[in-house]
């Protein structure tokens, strides 16, 4: 294989726009669309116009069944995600699926197990901040010897902001039948799986969901606390804030770390606080503290500025997770930027706030995915009386 041949499932906004990045990054990264699938007429005929020399198909198995593509994209409604991977990967397709991958978790571990069966095959997760330069930064930066033990995270990111326009835009939207749920599963999971990239899975999930000023049936407002062994995390969203926050702090032993509007600041301790506390002997005093500020600029990688130019600002981040994609397919790299399983983590904590806020208690891991269903299922039901 000297390119990956995509087929991309689903061609509205998203499926559009990772066509047309493909297709301009030509043949530097080795890939090519060769197949687009859509179940909506107007939307065939629009791929058709802008992609002559691709086949349009009406379903995703007579895509995969074709014989013409080595990968597919899965952009469709988020319920479809598992569903057209299982087809896949049982007829020998590797898999990149748009987040989250799926609405409940019984049905991604069904996914997730159809995949190990073909170990020959990839399954990656588009969560294309895993490629932002801040927070590869502050990976780097937490599991320092600087940093020390993390005590303490804090992300308050309340800038998604919607009308009640946008939810009346189409009838899926703002639903339980539609979308799965409102904030957590549309707008926050990249913010979700960070906080698993950066923690890990927690052992036990406090959450409160709301809806906050729209006539919608699934939440726009979240506050969770997520207990670790040795840390407690927080994590507040909603779309209603105006202006909104996004800001997200680290607290370790060894200081603070903060990214707020495209900068970290690393507020390093002279002497690590657990080792201050025990051996400092003046009254009221605390470790003195440099401030060690990274830009996004400066951070970017040669290759990511190089996309910037070519693509814009935002775009970059999408096209690196399709680059590396096709590159462990061809062998040039070892390792994605996020697997299947990291879908799978990034919903566990997802359905785990939903949890804990529609039982109004606190909830362990791990989850009792089949309540999780029944409740799912219950609100379904309660939206079309």
């Amino acid at each position: 294989m000297n390119e990956v041949r995509y087929g991309v499932i689903g061609f509205g906004h998203q499926g559009g726009y990772y066509a047309d990045i493909i297709k301009r990054s030509g043949d530097n990264y080795s890939s090519r669309v060769t197949a687009i699938c859509d179940s909506n007429p107007s939307k065939r005929l629009e791929a058709k116009k802008l992609y002559p020399e691709v086949e349009i198909f009406d379903d995703y198995k007579s895509l995969i069944d074709s014989g013409l593509v080595d990968a597919i994209l899965i952009e469709t409604p988020h319920y479809f995600h598992p569903e057209i991977a299982i087809y896949a990967f049982k007829h020998h397709t590797h898999v990149l699926s748009d987040k989250p991958a799926g609405v409940y978790c019984k049905n991604v571990i069904e996914e997730l197990e159809e995949s190990k069966k073909h170990p020959e095959l990839l399954f990656g997760t588009f969560f294309n901040q895993r490629t932002n330069p801040l927070y590869i930064k502050a990976k780097e930066l937490i599991n320092s010897d600087d940093f020390g033990q993390m005590t303490r995270l804090n992300w308050i990111i309340t800038d998604w902001y919607r009308t009640q326009a946008y939810y009346d835009n189409g009838a899926w939207r703002g639903t339980f039948k539609g979308e799965g749920g409102g904030v957590l599963l549309n707008q926050c999971p990249h913010q979700i799986d960070l906080l698993a990239y950066f923690c890990g899975l927690p052992k036990k999930v406090t959450a409160t969901i709301k809806t906050v000023g729209r006539n919608i049936t699934v939440e726009n407002d979240v506050t969770a606390i997520l207990e670790y062994d040795n840390m407690v995390a927080t994590f507040i969203t909603s779309t209603h804030d105006a202006p909104g926050t996004n800001r997200l702090e680290f607290t370790g032993t060894g200081g603070k770390i903060v990214i707020e509007d495209n900068t970290i600041k690393f507020y390093k301790n002279s002497i690590k606080e657990d080792v201050f506390a025990v051996e400092n002997k003046e009254f009221m005093s605390k470790p003195e503290v440099e401030e060690i500020i990274y830009s996004a600029d400066e951070e970017d990688t040669e290759e990511m500025r190089k996309l910037k130019i070519n693509f814009g600002s935002a775009q970059p981040q999408h096209l690196l997770i399709i680059k590396r994609f096709s590159d462990v397919l061809l062998g040039k790299e070892k390792t994605l930027y996020a697997t299947g399983e990291d879908g799978l983590n990034e919903l566990i904590l997802s359905n785990a706030m939903h949890l804990s806020g529609w039982l109004n208690k606190t909830v362990t891991l791990p989850l009792d995915h089949d309540l999780f269903l029944k409740l799912l299922k219950e609100r379904i039901e309660q939206e079309e009386k």
